[in-house]
């Protein structure tokens, strides 16, 4: 399996929505890395590092919420990082 990470923003309805708590859940259940934080200007930053598939996975049960509404994906491949775990930051 080809680990990769990415540096991905989320513009939307992405703050005070449980989108941080539900990105975290799906990364662990998923066995991913990295972080994930609000910005000041109402869009959600995240790192986040396994396969592309499981990245997919995560994203794809981050918009499952009827509270979550994702404008828009911006997104680049950025070098491996050795975290252990994914965080709220």
């Amino acid at each position: 399996m080809n680990e990769e990470r990415w540096h991905i923003i989320f513009t939307g309805r992405v703050q005070s929505v449980g989108f941080r708590y539900r990105s975290k859940y799906a990364a662990d259940a998923l066995g991913l890395s990295g972080w994930v934080q609000n910005l000041w200007d109402g869009s959600v930053e995240m790192e986040v590092q396994g396969s592309e598939e499981d990245i997919q996975s995560m994203i794809s049960a981050i918009q499952t919420s009827n509270y979550i509404l994702i404008n828009d994906v911006s997104s680049k491949q950025v070098p491996l990082e050795n975290d252990s775990c994914f965080h709220i930051r």
